[in-house]
């Protein structure tokens, strides 16, 4: 149990009377969030008094705007740094500005006066002994504004948590203190739809185990956390938090043990949730609570590593340009602080930037991946910024990439409905060859991708191709031996040509497929060898081939290659592989027989093998 101390007597009052300290033309802050004091707004709103050009200053507030007949009513003018759902038809109706500024960049501004504030609206819990209440759920900016205001007004509330970290402030600093004894407002995502489920998890795949995450607002990434009950100590250093979490404590899965600054602490900067969050972060000192230039602060950021950012965007262009806070023509969002936490995880030794969006608009009409962004849709993230790009067809990484290959790998996690058009899209704006073709129509089949252990402690990831394999696969040629080649190919090539290398890697997945073996970081992988084969439908057997950079042969990559595609192939019901092999290949003829139900023929030099299931 908390101890309990005393409200100075004399700074108790009604709301009523204590927002009779506002004046005309005075800029009002109003909490954030979960915490945001609705019994202060109301008795501004309803006061009879004439307050001409009062301005009220929010960042994400939840009912602190009336609504009759789906029309929000309000009588002051209302100045936003995020577009929720309390000032949306706002600035539809033009009654409410949106400022389009990282919310980690407000509080200097409170500081400096550039964004003068005459009074604070929050709410806080009960004072402890001392004479110190917590701003509970809501640190972000409104510890900045409660700081430099003029004057500041709470709502205290014995349902509010109190939370540790940068949260306290002493009684002395408030002129009015209203009494409720209500809920704490909650918050529930929308239920994820099958594309969100998906999109998470792609995202769930590329996060490893020990990584310290960000999670934005928003139903995709929050629903990514539900797909990480596998991994084992990650962390949390985000700007908020939110109910999934409390699972991933409770599983173990989030120690913060591997966390380099902060260790097994939960750095965040407010809360959106249920009583089952705030319950969990009452008085708990794994949870610190900090404001946003704290908690943004690059030199912060810098310290962690293996950082991983997970945002979430409403379209992309073909380039890799992002808009986060404009959706079909409205403002929907804002800034908020994705950038720092992307360019953080991008500058994190193992980190991840990440950025997710659903291939289409909810109607399906139209590709949220775009030829170039339309009219009205302002870029919030760089392309030099842009790292993984998620869909519910597949995972793009674009970062050190050509705009051709950006615009290819996009147009791969595109709606297949949409790939034609955008393709042609691509060639018009010389983003791709004329002759650039796409064969697949389908997902990218992440579930297919495998990690195998070899000889020599080496691991690779087997994973399907895609058609912007095309330059990594030229590099492997490459490296491969003169010998080697000409056992391949069955000729003495000097070069291998991108429709050759295309031929190898852009497959539809069904009558043809390939796997890529790829050895290092996801970020910067490269191919140390191929396989892929070919369907006739007339005997419903398929041709297979193989590739293998000469320092990867020898270790068991041949065998663990074919060993995959014979799985995916009896998948879908083939009989089996047939392969050309010449008579001096002695090390294709060992890896075909190490098979099931070998037969063999022998002529003119060549040995024609075929495997059957």
């Amino acid at each position: 149990m908390h101890r309990i101390g005393r409200l100075p007597e004399v700074k108790v009052m009604t709301a009523a009377r204590a927002v009779e300290v506002v004046r005309p033309g005075d800029r009002v802050f109003v909490g954030t969030g979960c915490a945001t004091p609705r019994r202060l707004v109301e008795a501004l709103e309803h006061g009879e008094r004439p307050l001409d050009d009062v301005q009220l200053l929010t960042f994400l507030t939840t009912g602190a705007v009336e609504c009759c007949d789906g029309l929000p009513q309000t009588r002051f003018r209302h100045r936003t740094f995020f577009v929720g759902s309390d000032t949306r038809e706002l600035v539809k109706h033009g009654r409410a500005d949106y400022v389009p500024l990282s919310i980690a960049r407000v509080p200097q501004l409170f500081e400096t006066g550039r964004i003068p504030l005459e009074v604070a609206l929050v709410q806080v819990s009960p004072p402890d002994e001392h004479g110190f209440v917590s701003l509970g759920v809501s640190v972000d900016i409104t510890r900045a504004a409660v700081r430099h205001a003029r004057t500041v007004l709470a709502e205290v509330n014995p349902r509010m948590p109190r939370t540790r970290g940068d949260t306290a402030v002493h009684v002395d600093r408030f002129a009015a203190f209203v009494p409720v004894d209500e809920p704490v407002i909650e918050y529930r995502h929308a239920a994820a739809d099958a594309v969100a489920e998906r999109i998470a998890r792609y995202v769930a795949r590329i996060i490893d185990d020990g990584s310290t995450l960000q999670v934005g607002l928003g139903r995709i990434p929050n629903e990514m956390l539900r797909y990480l009950t596998e991994r084992k100590d990650l962390g949390i250093h985000s700007d908020v938090i939110t109910d999934p979490l409390v699972d991933l404590i409770e599983r173990g899965v989030v120690t913060g043990r591997r966390k380099t600054v902060h260790r097994e602490q939960v750095v965040a900067s407010w809360c959106l949730g249920t009583r089952r969050l705030y319950d969990l972060v009452d008085d708990n000192p794994m949870f610190q609570l900090h404001p946003l230039d704290y908690v943004c602060d690059p030199a912060v950021l810098a310290k962690n590593a293996r950082f991983v950012s997970v945002g979430q965007a409403f379209a992309i262009d073909l380039t890799g340009q992002v808009c986060a806070d404009q959706f079909e023509g409205e403002l929907y969002g804002g800034l908020s602080t994705q950038a720092e936490f992307l360019r953080a995880a991008a500058a994190s030794p193992g980190g991840k930037a990440i950025v997710c969006l659903p291939s289409t608009t909810e109607d399906g009409s139209q590709s949220r991946i775009r030829p170039l962004l339309h009219p009205g849709e302002a870029v919030t993230i760089p392309r030099g910024d842009v790292h993984y790009v998620v869909t519910e067809w597949g995972s793009a990484y674009l970062y050190g990439k050509a705009v051709r290959e950006r615009a290819l790998e996009l147009i791969e996690i595109a709606h297949p409905r949409f790939r034609p058009e955008l393709l042609e899209e691509a060639r018009r704006l010389g983003l791709a060859r004329p002759d650039q073709q796409l064969k697949s129509a389908v997902a990218y089949p992440a579930e297919e991708e495998r990690v195998v252990s070899l000889k020599g402690d080496r691991k690779v990831l087997l994973r399907p191709s895609k058609a912007s394999d095309v330059e990594e696969l030229q590099d492997l040629f490459y490296h491969l031996s003169d010998q080697d080649v000409y056992t391949r190919f069955f000729t003495r090539l000097t070069s291998l040509s991108v429709s050759k290398a295309e031929h190898l890697c852009n497959v539809d997945y069904d009558n043809e497929m390939a796997f890529m073996a790829v050895a290092g970081e996801r970020e910067g992988e490269f191919i140390v060898g191929s396989s892929c084969y070919y369907v006739d439908r007339a005997t419903n057997l398929a041709e297979v081939a193989y590739m293998i950079r000469p320092e990867w042969q020898g270790v068991g990559l041949g065998g663990a290659l074919q060993q995959r595609m014979m799985e995916y192939a009896r998948a879908r019901g083939l009989r089996g592989f047939t392969a050309n092999i010449l008579a001096h290949n002695a090390k294709m003829r060992r890896l075909f027989q190490a098979g099931p139900n070998v037969s063999v023929e022998f002529a003119d030099g060549v040995y024609e093998v075929r495997m059957l299931f």
